[in-house]
Formats: C-alpha cells, sequence, structure tokens
C-alpha cells in the first residue's frame, strides 16, 4: 500500500510503517542533520531505507496535487515542540505548529487513511479549543480556514456543518511501552478512514503491560533467571508497584498479553560501549535532584530533545552498582526501535536530538499495521460486493 509521510526526522516513524507494509512514495523533511542520517542510511541499502524517496525541503513548499497517484495513507509527526510541557507552551501561535500543513495534505492528496502523532501535551486543558480543531479539521480537510478568521470561527463554521465530513478520526493516548517499546513514551495518536469507505476503525488491544512485567519479576521471577540475576530482595521493589504486585498474588494465572521491554531487554548482548557503530562511550553523567536517569529493569524514560541541548536525566542510565552513565547513541537507538545496521553519521548531541524527537518504530508499526489491517477490509468488502 502507498504511503506519503511529512515530517519524516530520523525515520522512526518511516521504519515502523514499512515493516507493516506501507511503501512510501514520497517522505519529506527539512533538517539537515536527519536528512543526513537518512541519506547515509540509504546509501548502506539498510531494510527498507534502501527505497526510501525522501526530499530534503520544507512541507509547505510541497504541491500534494502534483503527485500522480493514489495514496492509501498520510502519515506524520508534526513538530511537538508548540505543545510539549517541556517546551514554550505556544500552540498554534508557535510558527512550528505545522498542523495546519498536515491537514493540507490530506486535503490534497484524498487518502484513504490518515495516521499522525505528536506529544501527550496536546491534550491539556490549555490547548483543548485547538485540539479540537485539529480534530475536526482532520474530518473535514475541505473546509478550509478564511484569511480573516480565527480558529475559534473556523471550529464553529465546521461543527455546523460536520454532516459534511470525509473521515471518521480517533484520538488514541498511547504509551509507547504498552506496545513493546522499551521506552515509556506517551504520546496521541490521530488515526482516520475515509468515510465513504465504509469501513469503522477496529482499534486492537495493547500488546504489552507493566502488570505482566511485575508479574515475571515477582510472582514467578522469570525475568531475573531470564537473565541470569539473583532475584533481588523485596525491598527493590518500588513502593508504587507494591499495591499491584499484591494484586497479582490473587491471581491463578499471569496477566494477558506479554510484559513490558526493560532497558536491560532492550540492550541485552550490546555489552559496555565499544568505539564502534556509534556504541560509544559519553562523558559527563550525573545524579542531582530530578535528574536520575533510568533503571534498568523498567522501560526507560522518554528519550528527549532538548531545546537546548540534552537534558541528560531521561537520557543515562543506572547501572547495576548505582552509578550512572548516558545511553550511547547504539543504546538509544534501539530504544527507539531502530535496527543495529542502523547508523547515525553526526555527533552525538545531534543524534540524540534525533532519536529524542522520533517515534518509537514499535509504536507506529502497530498502529501501521492497524490502519493496513483496515484498508485490507475495504478490499476485501468491496471483492464481495
Amino acid at each position: 500500500m502507498r504511503s506519503v509521510e511529512l515530517f519524516s526526522g530520523c525515520g522512526g516513524l518511516a521504519m515502523g510503517l514499512s515493516r507493516a507494509g506501507f511503501h512510501h512514495e514520497l517522505m519529506v523533511e527539512w533538517n539537515e542533520n536527519a536528512c543526513s542520517t537518512l541519506a547515509h542510511n540509504k546509501e548502506r541499502r539498510i531494510a527498507h531505507v534502501g527505497g526510501w524517496p525522501f526530499r530534503h525541503t520544507d512541507v509547505r513548499d510541497i504541491n500534494w496535487t502534483g503527485l500522480q497517484t493514489v495514496i492509501d495513507l498520510v502519515a506524520g509527526g508534526p513538530p511537538c515542540q508548540p505543545f510539549s510541557i517541556g517546551g514554550k507552551h505556544g500552540g498554534n501561535k508557535d510558527q512550528r505548529d505545522m498542523w495546519p500543513e498536515a491537514i493540507r495534505s490530506v486535503r490534497e492528496l484524498q487518502p484513504k487513511a490518515l495516521l499522525f502523532e505528536n506529544v501527550r501535551g496536546l491534550t491539556r486543558p490549555v490547548f483543548a479549543e485547538y485540539l479540537r480543531w485539529i480534530t475536526t479539521h482532520l474530518a473535514c480537510p475541505h473546509i478550509t480556514r478564511h484569511e480573516d478568521e480565527t480558529h475559534a470561527q473556523h471550529l464553529s463554521r465546521m461543527e455546523s456543518r460536520f454532516e459534511e465530513a470525509l473521515y471518521g478520526i480517533t484520538v488514541i493516548r498511547a504509551n509507547a511501552a504498552d506496545y513493546g517499546a522499551p521506552q515509556k513514551r506517551h504520546r496521541v495518536i490521530f488515526a482516520g478512514l475515509r468515510k465513504d469507505l465504509g469501513v469503522e476503525l477496529c482499534i486492537p488491544p495493547q500488546t504489552h503491560s507493566r502488570e505482566r512485567l511485575l508479574w515475571d519479576q515477582w510472582i514467578t521471577g522469570e525475568y531475573w533467571v531470564r537473565h541470569g540475576l539473583a532475584r533481588p530482595t523485596s525491598d527493590a521493589i518500588e513502593a508504587t508497584d507494591r499495591r499491584t504486585i499484591n494484586k497479582l498474588k490473587t491471581l491463578s494465572s499471569p496477566p494477558s498479553g506479554a510484559p513490558w521491554v526493560t532497558v536491560r531487554d532492550a540492550l541485552q548482548g550490546l555489552g559496555e560501549p565499544n568505539g564502534r557503530n556509534n556504541h560509544i562511550l559519553q562523558s559527563g553523567a550525573r545524579v542531582y535532584p530530578g535528574h536520575t536517569g533510568c533503571p534498568l529493569d523498567q522501560p526507560a524514560k522518554a528519550l528527549k530533545a532538548g531545546a537546548h541541548g540534552v537534558p541528560g536525566g531521561e537520557n543515562m542510565m543506572v547501572r547495576d552498582d548505582g552509578s550512572v552513565r548516558y545511553f550511547t547513541v547504539r543504546e538509544a537507538a534501539r530504544l527507539q526501535g531502530l535496527p543495529d545496521d542502523f547508523e547515525f553519521p553526526c555527533s552525538w548531541t545531534e543524534s540524540m536530538r534525533q532519536l529524542g524527537n522520533a517515534v518509537p518504530v514499535q509504536l507506529a508499526e502497530f498502529f501501521g499495521r492497524m490502519i493496513h489491517a483496515d484498508l485490507f477490509a475495504t478490499v476485501n468488502r468491496q471483492e464481495a460486493a
């Protein structure tokens, strides 16, 4: 199935969608360093990446109607800084807000489906009206905003004509760890299908859970056996986990699904930094209040890009002896689900910025497969008619 992707970054979303069965007709990214990463891996013919037709340009300069093919999916992650908890909270007043461009691509390409993601900060009360505007405009991309019209006025006009909606839109709050990523990364997903297809969006259940991880760690102990470690004493149990563990002890069978993937799981077999393949030690990590790093036996905290460099607390690990060090680029790439042969030709700081902005591959693949299955349902329905 054919797809177009905006704001591709270093390729996390594209990798997940490629694994889900989508073929990219065009990818667009304006950041020069991210494009260097894409070009480097395309030249090396990394699986999926070798066929990516990416363009280094501003999405505002793209005429989507010039793409002479039927597009099944438009996807992308508009810049999150305007809505990030760690940003300046400018929202739609921030010049980096690219939601209008994401919606324009839907209007001009008229894809069968759409899939966009952003930070959960977009769901905060302060952005409630703008979130409604985004969701409503994705459903009604043909009802364009007039030059002299505020977002509120445009929203009111779209809602008064909502019977004309072209897409059914679902907003999903997702933790990447619940879908197999070794990272507690909370995102908001916008998924939609064109209404004339006659198929409702079917959202499968989450695949992984914290409860199953706690079962494997503290009920059966299988987790520690698998890693060749002695089972820690109960003193090591986080206070927030104790109540859940007590409930788990009353169960006769484990919770369904797979356990959350931990940092230790994700980095297994990689070893300590060896100076090769982006696995290079970066010095300077330290602990201070509010800056404590990621325990090995949980999914990592969300990797951060940082407006003024990499903050460090989220981007470092706490080793078994209690010492800390920064994740290497290779380790961070594993936490985002990128394969070990996917390389970053830039500096550690720039590479971590790209990784901090990336969509976890596992999250992208899950929702990509969801859309792919729903689109196949439309094919089967048409063939049966």
